[in-house]
This record gives C-alpha cells, sequence and structure tokens, in this order.
C-alpha cells in the first residue's frame, strides 16, 4: 500500500496568500499527497481569559496574528486542485467544519488537542466523511471505544494517527510502537504518524512499524518568524522525507523468499558439492572424497544435498577439486526425482 503523505503547512502561511501558494507548491514538488492547513480564530479557539502559559503571553493575540484567512480557503483549494494535490484543512470550530464541507473536502482531520474533546469530535464526525484524527497528549487509551462508538455511528473512515505533542519531539519520546497498538482497535481502518521530530527518518521508520498514513510540518524556512517554522521541515528536508518513505515502502514489499531478481547474477556465489581427491567411476561418495565450496553452478550439485548424496556412486571419473554434476550421480537423483 502506498503511504499517504500530508504536507503540514499549517499556520506557515504567516497570513501572506503568496506564501501560502508557495507551500502548495513546494508540496507538488516533494510528491505528497496532500497539503493541509487549519482553520481557527482565536476567538473560538481561546478563551478571552486565558492567562499567559508555557511561555506564550497573550495567546488570544498570537492566534489571531496567525490564523488562516477564512475567505482564503477556495482559492487554496482551487490552486490544489489545478495542482493535482488533496487539499486539507484541520477545523476547530462548528463555522471552520461546515466551511469546509462546503467546499467539498475529502476528508476532515482532528488535531490532537481537540482528540480530547467528545463533543467536538462528535461535531467533526457528524459531517460523516472520512476522519484523520491525532491520537497525541492527555489521550487516554480507555476512552478509545467511546470515540470509535462515535465514529461508527457516522459511519466514518478512521484514520488515527499517532503522535506525540511536543514541538519539536526528542527521538526518544517518539514512541513509534504505538502505531502498532492503534491498529489493534476495532472500527479503525488506516493507523499512521503526526511526526514532530526534526528527523527526515522519522516517517519512513514509522512506515516501517506499519504507518499508512504520515503527516509532517513543513515551512519555506525555520528562519521566518511565528511559532510553528522552527520545528518544520524546509523542502529540500520535505523532499527528502517523502524519497525515504518510498524507499522504506519499497523495503517493505513482501514477497516469497526464494531469490529476488537483483540476486540472480550472484546466485553462483553459493556452494556445490566438489570433490576433495580424484574419483574414479563407481567409486562411492563420502566424507573422504567430497566436500562443499563455491560455486554453485547450474547442473551441479548443491550443498544442501551434501549429506544425501553421499553413500551413491559416480558413473564416470571426476578430477578432484571439481564441482559434482547431478548427472554425475544419477542413482540419487533418479531414486528421488530431484
Amino acid at each position: 500500500m502506498k503511504t499517504f503523505v500530508i504536507a503540514e503547512a499549517g499556520a506557515n502561511h504567516n497570513r501572506d496568500f503568496e506564501i501560502a501558494k508557495e507551500l502548495i507548491d513546494v508540496a507538488v514538488e516533494s510528491k505528497s499527497d496532500a497539503v493541509k492547513f487549519q482553520t481557527y480564530s482565536s476567538e473560538t479557539l481561546y478563551a478571552a481569559n486565558t492567562p499567559d502559559f508555557a511561555g506564550y503571553k497573550n495567546i488570544n493575540k498570537l492566534i489571531k496574528d496567525i490564523e488562516l484567512p477564512r475567505e482564503w480557503q477556495k482559492d487554496l483549494k482551487s490552486y490544489c486542485d489545478e495542482k493535482g494535490i488533496e487539499f486539507i484543512s484541520t477545523p476547530f470550530d462548528e463555522q471552520a467544519v461546515q466551511e469546509l464541507v462546503d467546499l467539498g473536502v475529502k476528508r476532515l482531520k482532528i488535531a490532537g488537542f481537540e482528540a480530547t474533546d467528545p463533543r467536538f469530535v462528535e461535531m467533526v464526525a457528524s459531517t460523516k466523511l472520512p476522519i484523520i484524527m491525532s491520537v497525541g497528549i492527555g489521550f487516554q487509551m480507555n476512552y478509545m471505544g467511546k470515540f470509535l462508538d462515535i465514529f461508527e455511528r457516522h459511519e466514518n473512515h478512521v484514520t488515527l494517527l499517532h503522535c506525540n505533542n511536543a514541538y519539536p519531539t526528542p527521538m526518544e519520546d517518539i514512541n513509534l510502537k504505538m502505531i502498532n497498538l492503534l491498529s489493534e482497535f476495532r472500527g479503525v481502518d488506516l493507523v499512521g504518524l503526526s511526526d514532530h521530530t526534526m528527523s527526515t527518518l522519522t516517517p519512513a521508520l514509522a512506515v516501517a512499524a506499519g504507518a499508512q498514513v504520515i503527516e509532517k510540518h513543513y515551512t519555506l524556512s525555520r528562519t521566518m518568524e511565528g511559532p510553528d517554522h522552527p520545528f518544520a521541515m524546509e523542502p529540500d528536508q520535505l523532499c527528502e522525507m517523502v524519497q525515504n518513505i518510498r524507499e522504506a515502502e519499497k523495503a517493505m514489499n513482501t514477497r516469497g523468499r526464494g531469490y529476488s531478481k537483483s540476486e540472480e547474477s550472484f546466485s553462483k556465489a553459493r556452494r556445490s558439492v566438489v570433490t576433495s581427491c580424484d574419483l574414479k567411476k563407481g567409486d562411492i561418495l563420502s566424507e573422504e572424497n567430497i566436500t562443499t565450496k563455491r560455486p554453485l553452478l547450474v547442473g551441479t550439485i548443491p550443498a544442501l544435498d551434501y549429506y544425501s548424496v553421499m553413500g551413491y556412486p559416480v558413473v564416470e571419473d571426476i578430477k578432484a577439486d571439481t564441482p559434482i554434476n547431478k548427472s554425475s550421480v544419477p542413482h540419487y537423483y533418479e531414486t528421488f526425482g530431484c
């Protein structure tokens, strides 16, 4: 299965429409499958009397300064359609949900902080659209059934993304084993990772751990002003990340063991049964006159048959240190049909 890669533009448009379009261009260039923005308003995201916390002063002003102008959404989606990449946005209030539904988005995302709010989850799920939900900070696994009941009732296609809500996330805290745990819940269609580490390799590791959807923040430059730029991937890193994911997909491709096409030219380096001294016609093969060495040529006896061919006579003279042909021991191969 091809991993669905979401390039998370988030608030990194800096309220500049041309930057927003350039972010879409970067996502297209990286060969991501979708570009995602966030639809929120300072009035509906934080309470008016929110005190300063976690180093943020006047959080409402901060949100006001980075919120996506709602009137952009139609044009951004149209630009995405034109460029052949899916437009997604994460809604944070009821109006945002309705606006995105009216735009005709294919799916909706529930952010990690909002995934702890059954009221909000119900609101988003009621659209009956496919839902991607980050399972992040403060999420109690014993509440998972409650949320899955909501999705089941509204018949949503459900994708759960493991998420650590530290920005950035230290590698030792990413805990990719959670991806497999999420896949075990009933009614979950896909699992993945919303990644906030600084590594372009983490998403590929997540794919190896079973992730089918990857979400990653990116920016035009980490030197730009704004809260989400410092931990985001820059354009070349986003391209590298997607390439790493595609390489991980190839590495996880399942097939029968045998040997692959790329190994065929190296098959001769396997071992075969070789004479350790001169043999005369009628000599019986034993540990005293045969050993195993490379190469394994077409028609010679593979080393796997070393013990099996012992006790059988050869039907021709063979010089020392020579791979033995199967035709030289016909009685064994006729008996066992090898």
